[in-house]
Protein backbone atom coordinates (compact mmCIF):
# COMPACT_ATOMS: atom_id res chain seq x y z
CA UNK A 1 0.00 0.00 0.00
CA UNK A 2 1.54 3.62 -0.68
CA UNK A 3 0.44 6.60 1.36
CA UNK A 4 1.68 9.84 0.98
CA UNK A 5 0.96 12.82 3.65
CA UNK A 6 1.10 16.37 1.75
CA UNK A 7 3.37 17.22 5.21
CA UNK A 8 5.93 15.21 3.59
CA UNK A 9 5.74 16.75 0.34
CA UNK A 10 8.49 19.39 -0.17
CA UNK A 11 7.15 22.60 -1.12
CA UNK A 12 8.26 24.64 -3.87
CA UNK A 13 7.12 27.85 -6.61
CA UNK A 14 6.31 26.03 -9.70
CA UNK A 15 7.26 28.00 -13.12
CA UNK A 16 3.63 29.43 -13.30
CA UNK A 17 4.54 30.80 -9.66
CA UNK A 18 1.70 28.73 -7.45
CA UNK A 19 3.46 26.83 -4.84
CA UNK A 20 3.07 23.49 -4.86
CA UNK A 21 3.40 20.07 -3.11
CA UNK A 22 4.20 17.22 -5.81
CA UNK A 23 1.93 14.20 -4.13
CA UNK A 24 2.56 11.37 -6.87
CA UNK A 25 4.80 11.19 -10.25
CA UNK A 26 5.48 8.15 -11.91
CA UNK A 27 9.58 9.07 -12.03
CA UNK A 28 9.48 9.16 -8.38
CA UNK A 29 8.28 6.55 -7.47
CA UNK A 30 7.59 2.49 -7.96
CA UNK A 31 3.78 3.35 -8.83
CA UNK A 32 2.83 2.20 -11.94
CA UNK A 33 0.91 5.53 -12.85
CA UNK A 34 0.81 7.75 -15.44
CA UNK A 35 0.05 10.94 -14.59
CA UNK A 36 1.24 13.11 -12.00
CA UNK A 37 -0.51 14.81 -8.96
CA UNK A 38 0.27 17.77 -7.21
CA UNK A 39 -1.28 20.19 -4.53
CA UNK A 40 -1.28 23.78 -5.23
CA UNK A 41 -1.70 27.02 -3.51
CA UNK A 42 -1.89 30.57 -4.96
CA UNK A 43 -2.52 33.34 -2.47
CA UNK A 44 -5.15 35.80 -2.26
CA UNK A 45 -5.04 38.68 -4.75
CA UNK A 46 -2.02 36.55 -6.96
CA UNK A 47 -2.59 35.61 -10.41
CA UNK A 48 -0.47 32.61 -11.83
CA UNK A 49 1.65 33.60 -15.06
CA UNK A 50 -0.02 32.21 -18.37
CA UNK A 51 1.72 28.68 -19.48
CA UNK A 52 0.60 25.87 -21.45
CA UNK A 53 1.09 22.04 -21.94
CA UNK A 54 1.55 19.88 -24.14
CA UNK A 55 -0.40 17.41 -22.28
CA UNK A 56 -4.11 17.62 -20.86
CA UNK A 57 -4.20 18.69 -17.36
CA UNK A 58 -7.12 19.00 -14.56
CA UNK A 59 -7.90 21.23 -11.59
CA UNK A 60 -9.97 20.56 -8.69
CA UNK A 61 -10.77 22.86 -6.42
CA UNK A 62 -10.69 22.57 -2.46
CA UNK A 63 -10.83 25.81 -1.68
CA UNK A 64 -11.39 29.22 -2.11
CA UNK A 65 -12.43 31.00 -5.16
CA UNK A 66 -10.76 32.15 -8.32
CA UNK A 67 -10.78 33.06 -11.96
CA UNK A 68 -10.24 30.52 -14.36
CA UNK A 69 -8.63 31.26 -18.17
CA UNK A 70 -7.97 29.02 -20.42
CA UNK A 71 -7.04 30.28 -23.88
CA UNK A 72 -10.01 33.30 -24.75
CA UNK A 73 -12.27 31.55 -22.39
CA UNK A 74 -12.52 32.69 -18.34
CA UNK A 75 -14.89 31.01 -15.83
CA UNK A 76 -15.57 31.55 -12.33
CA UNK A 77 -14.04 28.87 -10.51
CA UNK A 78 -14.68 27.86 -6.79
CA UNK A 79 -14.54 24.69 -4.08
CA UNK A 80 -15.80 21.82 -5.48
CA UNK A 81 -15.13 22.62 -9.10
CA UNK A 82 -13.35 21.04 -11.85
CA UNK A 83 -11.38 22.11 -14.50
CA UNK A 84 -10.44 20.31 -17.50
CA UNK A 85 -7.44 22.00 -19.38
CA UNK A 86 -6.67 20.70 -22.61
CA UNK A 87 -3.48 19.76 -24.33
CA UNK A 88 -1.47 23.04 -25.75
CA UNK A 89 -3.82 25.66 -24.40
CA UNK A 90 -2.63 29.26 -22.73
CA UNK A 91 -4.34 28.75 -18.95
CA UNK A 92 -3.60 30.61 -15.69
CA UNK A 93 -5.55 31.31 -13.11
CA UNK A 94 -5.98 34.29 -10.85
CA UNK A 95 -7.45 34.06 -7.01
CA UNK A 96 -10.27 36.39 -6.38
CA UNK A 97 -10.88 36.00 -2.65
CA UNK A 98 -9.43 36.90 0.32
CA UNK A 99 -7.52 33.27 1.42
CA UNK A 100 -5.91 30.72 -0.56
CA UNK A 101 -7.03 29.37 -3.64
CA UNK A 102 -6.29 25.56 -3.47
CA UNK A 103 -6.64 22.88 -5.23
CA UNK A 104 -5.33 19.50 -7.07
CA UNK A 105 -3.67 19.63 -10.33
CA UNK A 106 -3.50 16.39 -12.49
CA UNK A 107 -1.51 16.59 -15.28
CA UNK A 108 -1.72 13.09 -17.86
CA UNK A 109 1.12 11.78 -18.86
CA UNK A 110 2.92 12.91 -16.40
CA UNK A 111 3.95 16.47 -16.25
CA UNK A 112 7.73 17.06 -17.43
CA UNK A 113 9.09 20.62 -17.34
CA UNK A 114 10.07 20.18 -21.24
CA UNK A 115 6.05 19.62 -22.01
CA UNK A 116 5.58 23.00 -20.57
CA UNK A 117 6.14 26.82 -21.66
CA UNK A 118 5.63 29.46 -19.30
CA UNK A 119 4.88 32.90 -20.32
CA UNK A 120 5.90 36.51 -19.28
CA UNK A 121 2.71 38.70 -18.67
Amino acid sequence: MFVRHLRDCREFVAGDGSVLRELLHPEKSDLQIRYSLAYAEVAAGQTTKPHKLRTSEVYYIIEGQGLMHIDQESCEVSGECAVYIPPHSTQYIENTGDSDLKFLSIVEPAWRKEDEEVFDR
